[in-house]
């Protein structure tokens, strides 16, 4: 009786992932599929997640990384930096639908008043600058969100400046015909 509940606990700490690949079979000149299934504890598929985030993530060679930089700075290169490029066509659509959410008042002004837009709409809207927070933090592994929490105050003003600086340098890309 006492390994039924062992069992039990085992049951629930395990993953299944069905993994297919489409193969080639020379003999029949036909494609097939496979099925294979793994099996993952929680922990393997933590490590799968933060090993796929960090893959995903393109580099950027002027962000480099220096011993006389602070951490801020460190972690700003190393980590706000890749997910803020990796995430650059969904803070697009997303300041695109803040701008028709807004009335497309965005798209009745000049190039410069665009830009007084967005920096204020990123200053002043907490809950849109919430938003664009979720987008980022979302990409960081547990050991990343770990140490933003240490000094969230400043990486996010950090954070923040760089989406900014995003949608600014991509304000031909918010032009009314890619909003609709």
């Amino acid at each position: 009786m006492q390994n039924e509940g062992v069992i039990g606990c085992i049951y629930h700490q395990i993953h299944a992932s069905v993994v297919e690949n489409i193969v080639y079979n020379l003999s029949t000149h036909h494609y097939i599929k496979e099925r294979h299934f793994l099996l993952l504890n929680k922990h393997h598929v933590m490590q799968l997640r933060e090993a796929s985030l960090l893959q995903l993530r393109p580099e950027i060679p002027n962000a480099t990384i220096n011993p006389a930089m602070t951490s801020e700075e460190i972690f700003q290169n190393r980590t706000l930096r890749p997910v803020a490029k990796l995430q650059n066509e969904l803070l697009l659509e997303v300041f695109r639908n803040y701008a028709r959410k807004h009335k497309n008042v965005f798209y009745d002004l000049s190039i410069e008043k665009r830009l007084d837009y967005i920096e204020n709409a990123i200053h002043k809207d907490m809950k849109f600058r919430n938003s664009l927070k979720g987008i980022i933090i979302g990409q960081f592994t547990v050991q990343e969100y770990k140490e933003y929490t240490l000094n969230s105050s400043a990486l996010n003003k950090r954070m923040m400046n760089i989406v900014k600086e995003r949608l600014k340098s991509n304000v031909q890309l918010l032009e009314y015909q890619y909003a609709h």
